[in-house]
């Protein structure tokens, strides 16, 4: 499973226990039979530097609404092969993630 499949899944499961709310936008789902189905999207989720690139802070006091583990790829390999030849490895890392909900746009420097 890829780490926006992961994290998509974990979109619809907070959106579910209403910890988050939506985006007010539709999107399209398709099961593994070819069936569509048209759904509300859950809100964004982000972790604290994503949300920083793209321009928002978190809330003072705010805390993630949700960790997962996610995938980061790496190419440090121990044998001494060229950088061609190396194959990627993933590392399974704990992340820290927060709504929409939670943040703000940072301020412009004047």
């Amino acid at each position: 499973m890829t780490n926006e499949q992961i994290i998509l899944n974990e979109r619809f499961e907070l959106m579910k226990s209403g910890k988050i709310g939506t985006t007010g936008k539709y999107i399209y789902i398709e099961d593994a039979e070819g069936n569509k189905k048209k759904v509300k999207e859950p809100a964004q989720l982000h972790t604290f530097f994503a949300w920083k690139k793209k321009g928002y802070k978190v809330k003072h006091g705010e805390h993630a609404i949700t960790k997962l583990d996610i995938w980061k790829r790496t190419n440090t390999n121990s044998d001494n092969k060229e950088e061609s030849d190396k194959k990627p490895t993933f590392m399974k890392m704990t992340m820290f993630f927060f709504a929409d909900s939670q943040v703000e746009p940072m301020q412009k420097a004047e």
